[in-house]
């Protein structure tokens, strides 16, 4: 199934009115099913699905990497179906994490079934990463090289894995943020990336199921685009998490944890 694809549309600027078609992201249902139990139905764009498997299993407290036995990508009328297979043991997870209605883009808590569950903490950071400024604005810069969905489109959020000294090592993309950290989250579990060792990018606001995501797998600072909400700073603080947001190629604010900024050290001069 494509990611995305033109359509025609009508356009009315400076008085006048002509056609044209214009590249559009694919949206469609992507379920995530448990030994055989649907447990999730969210709307996606249908790329790195294996990816998108792994990292919701974890980030949504499901299942660790070593409960997964297998995915199996299955093509259904209109989407896909997510066949994940738990090791014996694993599946005593699914009751506390239960969903039982489809997610929209927009939302990452939908079909959870009360209220403590979608306000659970964050998990506690426990990584000492420090990123200097240049490293957090060299991230943002860094960001679009890798968004070709969002070139063609303009629609589509971007997660990406900043190292220190590598750049961005991995990126994904899809029409739901939290979709597209779920994507990065898995991509990196399979290439045995550290999950210590960088700093996620996000293009996206901050939410705090976004927060709850980025600690669940170990991730020490987020950096976003765009601003946070105020539980997602609360969030965040309590955790342990440094949070920069609002950033851009030639600065960003700090909101919590500013520990791990340190100063670039001025060259020597003689």
């Amino acid at each position: 199934m494509q990611t995305h694809r033109p359509h025609t549309r009508q356009i009315w600027r400076a008085g006048r009115l002509t056609t044209a078609a214009r590249t559009l992201p694919a949206e469609v249902p992507v379920a995530l099913s448990y030994n055989g139990t649907t447990q999730a139905v969210m709307m996606a764009t249908p790329d790195a699905l294996e990816d998108f498997a792994r990292g919701f299993s974890l980030t949504d407290g499901i299942a660790a990497p070593a409960d997964i036995t297998e995915i199996a990508v299955v093509p259904v009328d209109g989407g896909f179906d997510l066949q994940i297979w738990l090791a014996p043991g694993a599946e005593t997870r699914l009751s506390t994490r239960r969903r039982t209605m489809a997610g929209p883009v927009g939302c990452g808590l939908c079909g959870i079934d009360s209220i403590a569950e979608a306000l659970r903490p964050a998990q506690t950071v426990t990584a000492n990463l420090t990123l200097s400024p240049g490293d957090v604005c060299r991230a943002m810069a860094l960001l679009p090289a890798g968004q070709t969905l969002h070139d063609a489109t303009r629609a589509a959020h971007a997660a990406a894995f900043y190292v220190p000294g590598q750049g961005i090592v991995a990126l994904r993309e899809d029409v739901g943020r939290h979709n597209a950290l779920d994507k990065l989250v898995g991509a990196l579990l399979a290439a045995g990336t550290d999950l210590a060792s960088g700093a996620v990018v996000l293009t996206s606001r901050v939410s705090i199921d976004l927060v709850q995501k980025c600690t669940a797998f170990g991730a020490s600072v987020l950096i976003a685009a765009s601003a946070p909400t105020s539980a997602a700073v609360d969030m965040a603080d309590a955790a342990g998490l440094t949070l920069i947001a609002l950033a851009r190629g030639d600065g960003f604010e700090v909101f919590t944890h500013p520990k791990r900024l340190i100063e670039e050290k001025a060259a020597d001069v003689a």
